[in-house]
């Protein structure tokens, strides 16, 4: 055998333990997150939300007037509405009680016995749940473009794209949070309602924190600010003008730059939730 060869083999030989490693958490994080997916769809919560969505959907469609503009545009504004505070409701009690359920079932134990870490299970879990949103938000833009092109005879594709994407992402933000409200907070409904007061907390007033605190004295002035800063601005993903006004799409660097914003915020929030199970007794 050539030694230099021989070098080059046994030099590559640490790599396999590496590879295998890592094949092996993926494939977990992979597994738990399949479950998570079948978990999500034999609850009902999905199919009620979606139904009550659809029912509405199709009530504009049927309107005879919808070929008037200020009618069109208040219809698919609201029905625009309608999938984002159910996107988030199905987002916010499906990551809340993932952790939880484990615990109160006797399962997480059995669970980390196998060769499964804590960081495994919860990013397993966010990409369960994650990606359970994006089906069902896919959905809800399906049927919704749909009704809304077959009625306005034009079909803004792009515009679709975009703005469910962004939509998605965020929802990756409010779904890290939420698993990190779950591992820190004693109960699910806690979780639920202190994440989704939050969330649309952020969505209302997160752009105009800057400005109320300019009307305040310190040192509360400077809290409000730093909440400003620190505080993932969920509103700029709400670009639901873009379809009920039938703009032009978004410039792709920018939409990218969003992207990224909300990759950014999830990692901090799935850092923190991976820290905090990481501590927590789970007996």
């Amino acid at each position: 055998m050539n030694p230099t060869t021989h070098t080059i083999e046994t030099a590559r030989l640490p790599e396999l333990p590496a590879r295998e490693e890592r094949a092996g958490t993926l494939n977990n994080v992979l597994a738990i997150a399949g479950v998570v997916i079948k978990e999500m769809y034999r609850r009902k919560d999905f199919y009620v939300l979606f139904v009550l969505t659809a029912l509405v959907t199709l009530l504009m469609g049927s309107v005879t007037f919808f070929n008037q503009d200020n009618i069109v545009r208040y219809l698919k504004e609201l029905c625009l509405f309608l999938i984002w505070a159910a996107s988030l409701v199905i987002t916010i009690t499906t990551a809340a009680r993932q952790i939880p359920a484990e615990r109160e079932q006797r399962t997480l134990f059995p669970l980390l016995a196998k060769p499964v870490t804590r960081n495994q299970l919860v990013l397993g879990k966010f990409l369960g749940c994650w990606l359970a949103s994006g089906i069902s938000l896919l959905l809800f833009y399906v049927f919704f473009g749909a009704v809304a092109g077959a009625k306005e005879h034009q079909w803004p594709i792009v515009n679709y794209f975009q703005a469910a994407v962004l939509h998605w992402f965020m929802l990756g933000i409010v779904c890290a949070m939420t698993l990190l409200g779950s591992v820190v907070l004693a109960a699910p409904s806690s979780t639920n309602t202190i994440v989704l007061v939050v969330t649309v907390g952020i969505l209302l007033i997160g752009r105009h924190l800057n400005k109320v605190a300019l009307k305040l004295e310190e040192p509360v002035q400077s809290i409000v600010y730093g909440l400003y800063f620190v505080l993932p601005h969920l509103e700029i993903f709400d670009v639901r003008d873009l379809i009920v006004h039938n703009w032009s799409a978004i410039r792709w660097d920018i939409w990218a730059a969003g992207l990224a914003y909300a990759v950014t915020y999830s990692a901090i929030f799935l850092s923190l939730a991976c820290l905090a199970f990481r501590r927590k007794a789970i007996n």
